[in-house]
């Protein structure tokens, strides 16, 4: 069965986030790009433990850096997740095999890409008052679902 969604962490920080990420991409049918440099080593134990035995299950490619990826894909239909978004995550469109793009854990994503990819930024909505952003596993797990939800009510 084909990849429904692709993830793509844009130079990963913490090893246990990008193990449950590879866990949720299993589990929904996901492919996961990683985008170097990372802040752990590939098989760290911390990332497999994360990932549990789930892992060798897991489809996923690794890229030195963003001008990679876009060269090995270079008709990707990409949404990007930011706490800078104006538009809600759940006013986006999913399509099959869209990619969905996630910043790293301190940083977000990078500068540059704000301006450059500007149409196509979300936001997960935190009306929380001393919310800054959330764990970043959890916001794969947020976007994915929708998309799935989004799918389910066509």
């Amino acid at each position: 069965m084909a990849a429904k969604y692709n993830i793509v962490l844009v130079e990963p920080e913490i090893p246990q986030n990008t193990g449950n990420i590879g866990r949720i991409c299993v589990s929904t049918n996901c492919r996961l790009h990683l985008i170097k440099p990372y802040g752990f080593i590939l098989d760290d134990k911390h990332l497999r433990r994360a990932g549990m035995d789930y892992w060798h299950h897991l489809d996923v490619s690794e890229y030195e850096n963003w001008d990679d990826f876009l060269e090995r894909n270079p008709n990707a239909e990409m949404r990007f997740f930011s706490t800078r978004g104006e538009r809600s995550y759940w006013q986006i469109d999913y399509p099959d095999n869209v990619y969905l793009v996630f910043g790293s854990e301190s940083k977000g994503l990078p500068p540059e890409f704000y301006q450059r990819y500007a149409d196509a930024l979300c936001t997960i909505p935190m009306p929380g008052e001393f919310s800054r952003s959330l764990n970043l596993a959890n916001s794969v797990a947020l976007g994915i679902y929708e998309g799935l939800r989004q799918e389910e009510c066509k």
